[in-house]
């Protein structure tokens, strides 16, 4: 039996790119980055999670070169643009929050919660960046539990930890 080609979103441009820490995708439209990947042990898995095929893909573009940079722990300054297309104005400002947390430090649900002015939301905050479409770029990975504790991440815990640990790391 043929399977079904898959098909890319109209308008969406994607890219792979390699880091230290596995393959990354990339999916963009003309308002700016509209899905990243977490790091992937290899390509297929990429194309799956992205919904495309290995000919959709683009050339490259200097996004991933500074995914490059930051996964091999070095600062990186992501100032693209992120398409936010179907996200709540509460993920947005959770989002937003998030987005300054500094390189190699921690805010908790909490914190975040109070800084867009909704106190006692930590858990609907941790329910917004558990749905954010651009990890890295929207440092979701920044944000803990009150007691210091992980929390949550859609890349898995193990991941969460490592991040922070690099990002610790290329802050000294």
């Amino acid at each position: 039996m043929a399977q079904k080609r898959l098909q890319p979103k109209p308008g969406s441009k994607y890219e792979m790119v390699e880091t230290a820490q596995g393959w990354v995708g990339i999916e963009a439209s003309e308002n700016g980055v509209r899905r990243l990947t977490l790091p992937a042990r290899n390509r297929k898995s990429v194309l799956t999670d992205l919904g495309i095929e290995e000919q959709d893909l683009s050339p490259g573009s200097g996004l991933g070169d500074r995914l490059r940079h930051y996964f091999v722990g070095q600062p990186v300054v992501f100032n693209d643009g992120i398409d936010l297309t179907g996200t709540t104005e509460f993920q947005k400002q959770v989002y937003e929050a998030a987005c300054r947390i500094p390189y190699g430090e921690t805010k908790s649900y909490g914190q975040l919660a109070e800084e867009i002015g909704k106190p006692g939301a930590a858990r609907a905050v941790g329910q917004a960046l558990g749905a954010n479409p651009v990890p890295i770029l929207i440092p979701c990975h920044r944000v803990v539990a009150a007691d210091g504790g992980l929390g949550g991440f859609s890349g898995g815990i193990k991941t969460k930890q490592k991040l922070l640990a690099m990002e610790k790391k290329g802050k000294t």
